[in-house]
């Protein structure tokens, strides 16, 4: 089948009009000083939790591998900071659960691992994987799906395009944004070793329209004469709309096709990678430095100076928000994440975690919540989901547990988006009630 590139973007459905509040979008990223303590929990990814490789008083580097797991989907956890291994602690993670966590005192000299050197050449699928999950990488956009398991793809799927994924579409997160300034050697060596290792003969660096600047910066990549000689990769401007940087939703928006229910973008001959994972990718080839740094976005009517940071993993929130200046307000709502799919923290003690790509603090003015009040039947929350599923339907069933319902109305194909709930005049809170069911659902299925 030839390929042939889109000239705009497919038409997608639903989404909302969000503002951007891209505040930091102009801002050179800062690196903070190491902490003088991480805590790096055993859960930072999609997956089985790792297990402690190392134990109390261990001496360990930058990079030394701490936790590792025998699944699958799972990835390596590695130290952010040279120092001491101080205990193997309990921590709550922003879902309320318990992990396990390792956590090291910082010696302050940030000293690298003796052991890590660059990977052999890359040359084929599955030693690309394996470098992905040597270094500990998973989605950097949020999601935290290990990047090996994505990489890996079966046999019997054949992938001819791979989309790059700059949309960040979400409000305030500026994160991907600069990545695309700041590490255009990376991201540009990261394309073309990747296109080159997959076979592909399509890349779309997929990027909404309102980050003109990194459009600028990405046409460069795209536009290398000497590395794509039969233009196979190419910029396409995305209109602001979101959740244009959900994976099935890009896919669609792409390339025009659909992901089935239930289905990931291989299944349709997609490989979708962030530009902060294809970078990092890039840059391990070239060091072999697992991933023990991330960048985030802090801002927030709360925060005194926002700011995009570059931070240890494991480092508290509390400390990243004292490196922006503090708290200019007593923040009433702390977002790990973006205000659309983040998820609400109630202590500034939590360590930011590999796929964090935002640290949002409220004051009590933009925390309010307007009290939900009886569904109107408007039809907007229909009319908004980019999945076609019916939102007050599932929120119905999900308070009465009615699981065959839930089933038959695909619950699990809701990506919990936040669409249906901010287009709500009612204020109902559909995505708490959506995965209360999904929740009742996975229930159900693990006792038969």
């Amino acid at each position: 089948m030839e390929i042939t590139f889109p000239k705009r973007p497919y038409r997608t459905h639903g989404g909302a009009h969000v503002p951007h509040h891209k505040n930091t979008a102009h801002m050179e990223t800062r690196v903070m000083p190491p902490p003088a303590e991480v805590t790096l929990p055993m859960t930072q990814h999609i997956g089985a939790p790792c297990v402690p490789i190392v134990k109390k008083g261990d001496h360990v580097y930058v990079g030394t591998k701490v936790a590792d797991s025998d699944a699958y989907v799972s990835a390596p956890i590695h130290a952010s900071v040279s120092g001491t291994v101080k205990e193997i602690a309990k921590v709550m993670m922003p879902g309320g659960q318990m992990a396990d966590a390792v956590v090291i005192t910082s010696d302050g000299l940030m000293e690298r691992d003796p052991a890590i050197a660059p990977p052999p050449e890359i040359r084929t699928k599955q030693q690309l994987a394996q470098a992905a999950r040597d270094a500990g990488l998973v989605g950097l956009g949020g999601a935290g799906f290990p990047a090996h398991v994505k990489l890996n793809v079966p046999d019997d799927k054949a992938i001819d395009t791979l989309i790059v994924n700059v949309a960040e579409c979400e409000p305030y997160i500026t994160s991907d944004h600069r990545e695309a300034l700041e590490n255009g050697k990376n991201v540009l060596y990261g394309v073309y070793k990747i296109k080159e290792i997959l076979g592909v003969h399509r890349v779309l660096i997929a990027i909404e329209d309102n980050k003109p600047d990194a459009i600028e910066a990405l046409r460069k990549i795209a536009d290398n004469r000497e590395l794509d000689p039969n233009d196979e990769v190419r910029i396409l401007p995305l209109r602001a709309m979101y959740p244009q940087g959900a994976e099935k939703v890009l896919v669609q928006a792409c390339t025009g096709r659909k992901v089935p229910a239930g289905g990931l973008p291989a299944d349709v001959g997609c490989l979708v990678m962030n530009i902060a994972s294809v970078s990092f990718l890039a840059s391990y080839m070239k060091t072999g430095m697992p991933l023990t740094l991330k960048r985030v976005t802090v801002d927030g009517s709360a925060v005194q100076n926002p700011q995009n940071v570059i931070v240890p993993v494991g480092t508290k929130i509390a400390e990243v928000m004292a490196f922006c200046g503090g708290y200019r307000e007593e923040p009433k709502k702390i977002i790990m994440g973006g205000p659309m799919m983040g998820v609400a923290v109630t202590s500034d003690e939590l360590p930011v975690l590999k796929q964090n790509n935002g640290l949002l603090a409220f004051g009590a003015r933009e925390a309010q919540l307007m009290e939900p009040t009886e569904c109107i039947r408007c039809g907007r929350c229909v009319a908004a989901c980019p999945m076609h599923l019916l939102p007050t339907r599932l929120e119905k069933y999900a308070e009465r547990r009615d699981v065959e319902m839930l089933k038959s109305l695909d619950i699990m194909s809701c990506m919990e988006c936040g669409c249906c709930a901010y287009s709500c005049p009612a204020g109902r809170r559909l995505v708490q009630a959506i995965r209360l069911g999904k929740f009742h659902v996975k229930k159900d299925g693990a006792k038969k």
